[in-house]
């Protein structure tokens, strides 16, 4: 106890300031820490939500492309439909 107390006349820190000061570096890097991780959390989040709003805006055009290869395909098969008709009918002047 003695030699604390002399240390602190002679201006050194005592050990309970020396503790104190560690824990305020910590403190300090742990909240610097804190809002460097805050940043990337941020920033993921908005990365996210950004990769979610292309995955639906490329569904919606898969689905249109779906549509429309469904309607071609309707298309073709009318088509091939009337061809196999004027076939089956004979003769060299089908067409």
């Amino acid at each position: 106890m003695r030699r604390s107390h002399m240390a602190q006349d002679m201006g050194y820190p005592s050990q309970s300031q020396g503790y104190q000061h560690s824990q305020d570096i910590i403190e300090n890097e742990n909240d610097r820490q804190e809002n460097l991780l805050s940043t990337k959390v941020r920033a993921l989040k908005s990365l996210t939500i950004d990769i979610g709003n292309e995955v639906r805006d490329q569904n919606n055009m898969l689905k249109g492309m779906d549509d429309d290869f469904d309607s071609s395909g309707g298309l073709l098969h009318a088509s091939m439909k009337k061809l196999k008709a004027i076939t089956s009918m004979g003769g060299y002047k089908q067409m």
